[in-house]
């Protein structure tokens, strides 16, 4: 891998991006930040990622599979940790650009530093330097929604299979929570879901709603609960050359609780999930 501090590092941001690129339709030029997730760089830019975040994260979908990519996102993590003072200028010289560029197309700006990361401190910085210019993430780190933030950084709240707490917690104070789901519902916990990938533009959203994403390449395989799983299924009844094994089920706690006739637990449904008949 090149150094992290070389010249190579042409661009830190990109407009290339499959879902912040519809935000022109909007009439927002975005910009995204992609470091390397997670602990991939040997740092660890996610500090609560849970398990199914990190198997299902889209670092690697469309063309960011390739080795390219990759390495280039691995370089700007090492720049940011080895170099912070020319990692923070270079940013601040691409912002002052992409000002620029949005003035000359007609359009407002939009920066999202945490593509792939989970660094509010990041663009809490860049939000107060630039006043004018909207920043936005998600994050799985509550106590970042704590504090006062700049007017113009905006946040939304990230649900994954380990941090249901917060998101109650969090639901209640009124601030918006993006959830995976298999099939968007109406509604999740009693909270109006809207769609959020028609836009990634999260400051737009109407307050007190659930940011429903429709699961995405490798998280349509997830078991750990990060999906919430919101299609009916039809659970199959165990046969037995002996006899048939029925199969019972109770709600505990919101979730499906499969069992036999002895009341031993089979399986517990991932949350969301609902039987069609047992």
């Amino acid at each position: 891998m090149k150094n992290a501090k070389s010249s190579a590092l042409k661009k830190l941001m990109t407009t290339s991006n499959t879902k912040t690129a519809k935000s022109v339709e909007f009439g927002y030029l975005t910009y995204i930040l992609h470091l390397a997730p997670a602990k991939l760089s040997g740092h660890n830019v996610c500090p609560k990622a849970s398990k199914g975040c990190t198997n299902a994260c889209l670092n690697e979908s469309g063309l960011a599979k390739f080795e390219g990519p990759q390495n280039a996102r691995k370089e700007k993590t090492l720049y940011y940790f080895n170099e912070r003072e020319s990692f923070m200028a270079q940013l601040e010289r691409e912002i002052f650009s992409a000002i620029k560029k949005a003035k000359k197309l007609n359009l407002k700006l939009a920066i999202r530093l945490n593509g792939t990361s989970d660094l509010p401190v990041l663009a809490l910085a860049m939000a107060k330097k630039f006043p004018d210019v909207t920043f936005y993430d998600y994050t799985k780190i509550a106590k970042t929604l704590d504090r006062e933030l700049p007017e113009n950084y905006h946040l939304t709240f990230s649900r994954s299979e380990s941090n249901q707490k917060e998101v109650e917690t969090l639901i209640k104070k009124g601030v918006n929570v993006a959830v995976v789901f298999d099939e968007l519902p109406k509604t999740y916990m009693g909270k109006k879901v809207i769609n959020g990938d028609i836009h990634d533009l999260r400051f737009l959203d109407p307050k007190g709603v659930i940011v429903g994403l429709i699961e995405k390449e490798k998280a349509k395989k997830d078991e750990s609960g990060f999906v919430v799983r919101t299609k009916t299924v039809t659970p199959k009844v165990k046969k037995t050359k002996a006899k048939e094994v029925k199969t019972f089920y109770a709600e505990v706690a919101g979730r499906v609780v499969l069992q036999n006739e002895k009341g031993k637990v089979l399986k517990v449904l991932p949350e969301g999930v609902t039987l069609e008949y047992v």
